[in-house]
Order: C-alpha cells, then structure tokens, then sequence
C-alpha cells in the first residue's frame, strides 16, 4: 500500500520562503509522477505542480509559477516544494499526491497525503 506523508508546512509572513517534503512509501516511487495540490478555506482543491518520473519534467500551475519549486529524491522517496515570496493567498492546505500520470487533475492521481497547513501573515 502507497502511503504519503507530508510535514514543512508553518506560519510564516509574507515574502517568506518555506519547504514541503513528501515521504512516499511502498510501491515503485521512481515510477510515480508526483503532485502538489492544495485547498484554501472554503474554495476546492487546486493544482499546484507535477514532476514526471521518467525524465523530471516539470509543470506550475501560473498561480504558483517562478515561486514554486517541485523537485524529487528518487533514492530517498521523497519529494518536495520549494515555495519562494510566499503571498497570503497561497494560504492553505497542502497535499501530495502520486499517480502512473503527470497531470493538473487530481482524480488522475489515486495516492494522496492527508496535507500540511501552510499560513501566510500579511
């Protein structure tokens, strides 16, 4: 069974940087591609980024792109979000997700973490 586990999420102040890691286990992770999502109070869940598995392409969804960073440790099962002049609307829930697809659409990806709260202060 694929278990995902998220942890880096905090209350930092606007213009802040903060990490996310993803710890994956069971399964192949080489094989997975990899997702951010999140969902803020009251809205649905968005995409955030994807890594493939076979080649590390990258994908942001324009929300997040040249602050955010998705990047994976193929050796270690781990995967992680570099979040870089962070605003507070990025305030949310954050949740990884696998899947054989890198795609936008969460229903594609049928392994997912129970989130991290990432706060940002005005």
């Amino acid at each position: 069974q694929v278990q995902l586990v998220e942890s880096g999420g905090g209350l930092v102040q606007a213009g802040d940087s903060l990490r996310l890691s993803c710890a994956v286990s069971g399964g192949t992770f080489s094989s997975y591609a990899m997702a951010w999502f999140r969902q803020a109070p009251g809205k649905g869940r968005e995409f955030v980024a994807t890594i493939n598995w076979s080649d590390s392409s990258t994908y942001y969804s324009d929300a997040v792109k040249g602050r955010f960073f998705i990047s994976r440790d193929n050796a270690r099962n781990m995967v992680y979000l570099q979040m870089n002049s962070l605003k507070p609307e990025d305030t949310a829930v954050y949740f990884c997700a696998a899947g054989r697809r890198a795609h936008t659409v969460l229903s594609t990806y049928p392994y997912r973490g129970q989130g991290t709260q990432v706060t940002v202060s005005s």
